[in-house]
């Protein structure tokens, strides 16, 4: 990995996340990477399973125009993104619980940032999608994706531990319009979860996502997509 020049950091309550980019290893072009304690949170070299997330979803849902969608985690816009790029999607909102990553896309920091300002479709706010899809029934989505817990076992705050539950879906199912897809990105596997979500609703499954590294191809990946539908 080549050398990161830190951009913008923020202190945390569950640590120090800073932004930064480097030079791509092995071809022109900048990454961008979000870490977090020094660990790598997410990078911009290889977004599959974050995209995937979505443009799956979308192919698992059978409705057209227009497509409501509500995105957990705003991270590098990259599910987002994705699923701006259906024809059939009028509106994109993204709930991101930490408010500094939005002002470093509002301030031009991250990769998307100039598409995103330009982008009338797409409305992002401040705010904690867990709580939003576990609350009242304000609005319902055709899409629902989220992307905000390493795994349904490591949940970043006890906040989100009830979304894995089959109470805590059925409450979920009821922010989806019919035929709605719920999508979640998790790290690693979970029977456990994979087994919620088939008590939950009338079809789920998973998708494994495994992708070499674009920098160093000899190192591989592996994402695990959950899916729902009634």
């Amino acid at each position: 990995m080549s050398e990161l020049d830190v951009i913008e950091h923020a202190d945390t309550d569950i640590g120090m996340i800073y932004l930064g980019k480097r030079e791509r290893v092995g071809g022109p072009g900048l990454v961008y990477d979000i870490m977090i304690e020094g660990q790598l949170l997410m990078s911009s070299v290889s977004p599959v399973s974050e995209k995937r997330l979505s443009t799956s979803a979308s192919a698992m849902h059978e409705g057209v125009a227009p497509l409501r969608v509500l995105v957990g985690g705003l991270g590098l816009g990259h599910t987002a993104q994705a699923a701006l790029e259906d024809s059939r999607v009028e509106t994109v909102r993204v709930v991101e619980k930490m408010d500094f990553i939005i002002d470093w896309m509002n301030r031009g920091l991250l990769p998307v940032s100039e598409e995103f300002s330009q982008e009338k479709r797409l409305e992002i706010a401040q705010g904690d999608v867990y709580e939003e899809v576990l609350g009242p029934v304000a609005e319902t989505y055709d899409l629902i994706l989220i992307d905000v817990d390493h795994a349904p076992d490591s949940p970043l705050s006890a906040a989100s531990e009830p979304f894995y539950t089959v109470e805590g879906q059925s409450q979920v199912a009821k922010h989806l319009k019919p035929g709605g897809v719920l999508g979640v990105w998790s790290a690693c596997d979970d029977d456990d979860f994979a087994g919620v979500l088939t008590e939950a609703y009338s079809e789920s499954h998973r998708e494994h996502v495994d992708w070499p590294d674009d920098e160093s191809p000899e190192l591989r990946y592996h994402n695990v997509l959950f899916f729902a539908r009634n």
